[in-house]
């Protein structure tokens, strides 16, 4: 497929009536990894993880290797892949454009809470550069108004993530992702508010399953840098078996 190809094909994904399941990577290995199963119908890089496979800080990864790496990943699959893209890197159009150049069709790209109006028109930037370089870019706008509103009540932190959520929409995002921990009547009211089939979620340790997710109307769910963290977890488990006189499991698949 083409780029353009790919684009369609993951905003079809979000339009369909199930959610759209994807298990994020981080690298070329675990991206084919994952893109090997049956299961998967998209790839979505999760940043922190790419930074933390760098070294540095999640949001500190400099542009241009966060784009080395996506653009690996997406050039060693046949998959549609979806790009965490921090905060836009301060200009988050061209960024939209440099990922396109590296196979990328959608992203998450943050508002960080910045002003209203700010935020909404770089949205539009996205939107725009995705229509200049011929792709119907998918971008799964993302708004920090739970994982950021402070000390806010939850009902107003909602408010906050239903407003921008809309006006993110109105602008030409595919969705809106609003990360946090959220129980069913939390994602009820988000998805009343910003439309069923246009919210996305992260899957975080006390959150819903994906099925659940999926009867509220939710269109996608995420799971962030928790994969990569489950991936270490277990290579740390196996390293203290194998410092206590353990064995490879017979087990373990040859994925690489």
């Amino acid at each position: 497929m083409t780029t353009a190809d790919k684009a369609q094909t993951l905003t079809r994904l979000y339009e369909a009536p199930e959610i759209l399941r994807v298990v994020n990577i981080w690298d070329v290995v675990s991206a084919k990894a994952i893109a090997a199963l049956p299961e998967t119908r998209a790839l979505a890089t999760a940043g922190h993880s790419i930074a933390a496979t760098f070294g540095y800080a999640d949001g500190q990864i400099p542009r241009e290797l966060m784009l080395d790496m996506v653009g690996r990943i997406a050039a060693a699959v046949d998959l549609p892949v979806s790009a965490d893209l921090d905060d836009g890197y301060g200009d988050a159009g061209e960024t939209t454009r440099l990922a396109i150049g590296v196979g990328i069709v959608g992203a998450n790209i943050e508002d960080r809470m910045r002003p209203f109006a700010e935020s909404v028109a770089q949205v539009e930037a996205i939107v725009k550069a995705g229509q200049a370089e011929g792709v119907d870019f998918a971008l799964n706008a993302r708004t920090d108004a739970i994982v950021r509103g402070g000390d806010k009540p939850l009902a107003d932190k909602l408010a906050d993530a239903v407003q921008r959520g809309r006006a993110f929409l109105d602008a030409g995002a595919t969705s809106v992702f609003v990360p946090g921990i959220l129980d069913a009547d939390a994602t009820r009211t988000l998805v009343e508010g910003i439309g069923a089939g246009k919210v996305s979620v992260i899957g975080l340790p006390g959150a819903l399953t994906a099925a659940e997710y999926e009867a509220l109307g939710v269109a996608r769910i995420s799971y962030g840098p928790m994969v990569q963290r489950v991936a270490l977890t277990a290579l740390q488990d196996l390293a203290t078996d194998l410092y206590a006189d353990g064995v490879i499991p017979a087990s373990t698949r040859a994925l690489n």
